[in-house]
């Protein structure tokens, strides 16, 4: 990441001094080199916020030039490193909506799967920044297979698939707690029909025989036995089957 951040502050310098101006030329407000110096100035000092802005001034004093996509990329950068993950989306938004064809789109769709990835709490709240963060990270994977994102983005899929799926388990243990027998069938049956990936796929299974069981359907609490030892024959689920 430094190595692009040197790159940017040294193409800024090159663009600034080949940059001609013409009677007719509206000038800006300020040069673009000073802009970008005292946003790695503030960048550096960790000053993340007041960097934001700075780099937000290439974009908003240079909308037409090749600087601009990149004062957004380093502006949602430096939101995203002072925890500032609203600001951040916003500047991603900007960025994806006057830029969805530069170079660093990749990028910008990772740091904001990571925004709210950030943002997520443990299993007995609700889920909700993981189900963007899943979808953000999934959408980044179908479309850059090949980006140097995509296999992070993959793990954290993963993670994230797994920690929707114990949320539901930690909802149907309760389910089961209060004997609401259907709520808790029902949430079990959603893990096991669409998380099967996860590490909460056998206990689901097991815990659908418990709840079969004590609504006396022994029928379908063995048929859920059967898939948990053909599935999960060593598992240790399986093992506390009577």
């Amino acid at each position: 990441m430094m190595k692009k951040l040197f790159l940017l502050v040294l193409c800024a310098f090159v663009f600034a001094g080949c940059a001609g101006t013409s009677d007719n030329e509206i000038v800006a407000q300020q040069p673009l080199v000073d802009i970008y110096k005292n946003a790695y100035d503030e960048f550096n000092d960790e000053n993340y916020d007041m960097a934001a802005a700075e780099f937000q001034k290439a974009e908003s004093q240079y909308p037409s030039s090749p600087w601009a996509a990149d004062g957004l990329v380093m502006s949602a950068y430096s939101y995203y490193m002072d925890d500032d993950f609203a600001g951040a989306i916003l500047a991603i938004d900007r960025y994806m909506r006057f830029h969805p064809g530069h170079r660093d789109v990749a990028y910008m769709m990772y740091l904001r799967g990571m925004c709210y990835y950030r943002q997520v709490s443990d299993v007995r709240r609700e889920p909700g920044m993981s189900a963007y963060a899943l979808a953000e990270f999934q959408n980044l994977v179908n479309r850059f297979p090949r980006s140097p994102y995509a296999k992070n983005a993959e793990n954290k899929i993963i993670i994230l698939k797994n920690y929707i799926a114990g949320k539901v388990m930690y909802s149907a243990r309760n389910d089961m707690a209060r004997e609401n027998w259907p709520s808790a069938i029902s949430r079990l049956q959603s893990v096991v029909s669409t998380a099967q990936e996860t590490v909460m796929t056998a206990e689901a299974m097991y815990r659908l025989t418990e709840c079969y069981t004590a609504i006396g359907l022994p029928e379908q609490a063995n048929g859920y036995a059967q898939m948990l030892k053909i599935n999960f024959p060593d598992n240790d689920w399986t093992k506390k089957l009577k």
